[in-house]
């Protein structure tokens, strides 16, 4: 996540939330209040309608049907244009949980909160996305000592681990073959692996 996080007060005119979104090229904002606890976030979603509906003349049933929109169309503050309650996601959450966040709630940055709701950061797809780019060789180390080394203590034949461009692959014989479907799981779920060839076998053929 991005700890200096660019964050506004409730009371942020217009004109000041879209040059800050301009400023410091993001989509987004979390609002904050007090000692910095997240109410909202104002999106660059929340601010189209003011020039969607500029110089239109919206009919009654549109009216009813994007109430919301309407409302925002008018808003002159980030308390009036914001979304609320956030959409959060805690400091202590995963990569994966963070990314499904985002996607259920089809969000490009999330506020990152502490146990208090008050703001630590921002994490944005791009920051998701970053985990990718992990060297090869350390995603095969972290698989090795916190999978393999765990899994498979007495391997009948060494377990070989390769890692090229994110896709690792498993070779090597093991007592347990039960163990074979957990390993390939938990590597899958290693952050930065990007798929799996699991050629694992089991020393009784199973």
């Amino acid at each position: 996540m991005t700890r200096a996080a660019v964050a506004v007060g409730r009371k942020a005119l217009f004109k000041d939330v879209v040059a800050r979104m301009e400023q410091w090229k993001v989509s987004a904002l979390p609002v904050l209040e007090g000692d910095g606890r997240v109410i909202g976030v104002v999106s660059e979603a929340d601010l189209l309608p003011k020039e969607e509906f500029r110089d239109s003349d919206p009919d009654r049933l549109t009216q009813l049907h994007r109430m919301a929109d309407m409302a925002k169309a008018g808003a002159l503050c980030a308390e009036e244009l914001m979304s609320t309650p956030a959409v959060t996601v805690h400091a202590d959450a995963t990569l994966a949980e963070a990314a499904r966040i985002m996607a259920l709630r089809h969000v490009k940055r999330l506020p990152v909160v502490n146990t208090q709701g008050l703001l630590e950061g921002v994490v944005s797809r791009g920051d998701l996305l970053k985990v990718f780019l992990r060297p090869d060789n350390d995603l095969a180390d972290e698989i090795r000592r916190d999978v393999i080394d765990v899994l498979f203590q007495t391997p009948v034949v060494p377990v070989h681990i390769t890692v090229v461009n994110g896709v690792a692959t498993l070779t090597g014989t093991v007592q347990d073959a039960t163990r074979i479907p957990l390993a390939a799981r938990l590597v899958r779920g290693v952050e930065g692996i990007v798929g799996v060839d699991c050629r694992l076998t089991a020393a009784d053929g199973g």
